[in-house]
């Protein structure tokens, strides 16, 4: 069957398909669908698997015009777009009926919503779940099981992904309006910018080795160390991948008396990178150790200190900050929760940025640390894994629809992108009249090396495009390419402009 047969418009269309479903397990669920992104995914699978005939009721444009949603796609678009799934066995479009007449109709088993409509109290709603409990439906808030992982290459050829996903980056752009054969020499746009980056400076090491095979002594596993090479991570990374992609860069951060401090600066010296790193002789420079069997990793071990920073040394950022904001374009929090963005630097930040009108654009990382991403208030851009947004807002049940929503909200931030690790990352912006735009951007590589730096390229792609006037979609879709430039090698290694273009134009 293919997408627009499953497609219904009519009242006499449900009571036939009535009819010829009877007997099966009949589930319904209802939303406007205009991007379909993994979390309504999620969804779908989630209510198929409470029956055996899924039927999905999408509302009509005038349905949405009424409740001031952002309308990119017409209804038969939008419901074409849902047909495509292949959990989908029916779609109903909501244009010469309501949803109540629908499930009066239809006489599902089972009426499906998002876990976001449970505590929802409209006199539609009410009526909608009145309507099902009258016919004897089972009522269900639930917006699918949250993964962190995909399993999707146990089922999929790498190289039918990879084409499959490069197809759906596209088709994103073209939703968004974004030319992709200009994206590349948008890229050059960047040289124009002024960037300061804050946060926690990080080396990480990586040793190769060879396994020995389980220890005789104790079943741990016995390793020969071959070799090791160091790479600059944490905020210094996103301050190099800001030079060699042409712009200005300036970096603040907090080292120790050490060796890989030393190392640090050489590299940032090396760049041409205007740095200002304050040595407190009570705490190590973060070193990361990571021990690999080829690209497995089979251990990290840290030395570190996560303590706020000294109040003479805070002083002297807090000087610092006065001393160039004003003179920047932008401004990226790259904060790790190992001490350097204290409440007053914070404050200090988002003060001076909004005096000068510069843009702030914020990534707090708290894998595996305490942190949350509500202290980032007022931000142009804010850049959590779901799992952050997930911790920051304490919701572990909402649909990530409701997630971003909350997040932009509670933050009263411009623009979100929320990373979905292998399914890639959703781009939301919030409008000057409240309407939420939304697009989801695949992962360009499906088998990844090293998904370590993906983070940082994002970070640091999506602000510049920003920074230097781009659209906050055209600044997604450049962005999308950088990190999958990073995850296709072991280490963080600051990404070239030329090397950005060069993926760009391949992909078109």
């Amino acid at each position: 069957m293919n997408s627009a047969s499953k497609i219904i418009r009519n009242c006499d269309e449900i009571k036939k398909l009535s009819q010829t479903i009877k007997n099966e397990q009949v589930v319904l669920c209802h939303g406007h669908f205009n991007i379909i992104h993994p979390g309504h995914m999620r969804f779908i699978q989630y209510a198929k698997s409470l029956g055996t005939y899924l039927c999905v009721a999408v509302h009509s444009d005038d349905y949405l015009t009424r409740d001031n949603q952002w309308q990119p796609f017409s209804e038969y678009e939008r419901a074409n777009g849902i047909a495509s799934l292949l959990d989908v066995n029916g779609v109903v479009i909501l244009d010469d009926m309501n949803l109540n007449t629908l499930i009066e109709l239809l006489q599902p088993n089972a009426f499906v919503m998002g876990h976001e409509f449970e505590n929802k109290q409209s006199d539609e709603l009410k009526g909608w779940i009145t309507t099902a409990e009258t016919i004897g439906a089972k009522i269900v808030f639930h917006s699918g099981s949250v993964n962190y992982s995909t399993s999707s290459l146990l089922y999929e050829q790498y190289d039918y992904a990879c084409n499959q996903n490069t197809e759906e980056y596209k088709h994103a752009c073209k939703r968004q309006g974004v030319l992709t054969e200009q994206l590349a020499q948008k890229c050059h746009l960047f040289e124009n910018s002024k960037i300061l980056v804050i946060g926690d400076t990080i080396v990480d090491q990586f040793i190769a080795c060879d396994p020995l095979g389980m220890s005789s002594e104790a079943p741990v596993l016995a390793l020969k160390e071959l070799e090791s090479k160091e790479f600059i991570g944490g905020a210094a990374i996103v301050a190099c991948h800001i030079k060699s992609l042409g712009a200005q860069s300036y970096f603040i951060s907090v080292t120790g008396q050490d060796e890989p401090a030393e190392f640090i600066k050489k590299q940032l010296t090396q760049r041409d990178i205007d740095y200002f790193l304050f040595a407190d002789n009570e705490r190590p420079t973060t070193f990361k150790i990571r021990y690999m069997v080829e690209s497995q990793k089979m251990l990290r071990v840290s030395r570190l200190e996560d303590r706020d920073i000294s109040r003479i040394i805070e002083e002297s950022i807090l000087n610092k900050l006065e001393e160039i904001i004003p003179d920047m374009d932008g401004i990226i929090v790259s904060d790790f929760v190992y001490g350097v963005i204290t409440p007053r630097i914070l404050s200090t930040i988002s003060r001076l940025a909004k005096q000068y009108h510069v843009k702030l654009f914020g990534d707090l990382q708290c894998s595996s640390q305490t942190g949350n991403i509500l202290k980032f208030q007022g931000f142009s851009l804010l850049t959590p894994t779901e799992r952050e947004a997930r911790i920051a807002l304490e919701d572990k049940d909402n649909g990530l629809e409701k997630l971003a929503i909350d997040l932009l909200k509670k933050t009263c931030s411009e623009n979100l992108l929320i990373t979905l690790g292998s399914e890639g990352f959703i781009a939301y912006h919030l409008s000057d009249n409240d309407r939420i735009q939304s697009e989801h951007f695949p992962a360009l590589t499906s088998n990844p090396i090293d998904v370590a730096g993906a983070g940082d390229a994002l970070l640091s792609v999506i602000s510049l495009g920003l920074s230097a006037g781009l659209t906050f979609m055209e600044s997604a879709a450049i962005s999308g390419c950088a990190a999958s430039i990073a995850v296709n090698r072991m280490g963080n290694v600051p990404i070239e402009l030329n090397e950005l273009e060069q993926f760009i134009k391949r992909i078109n």
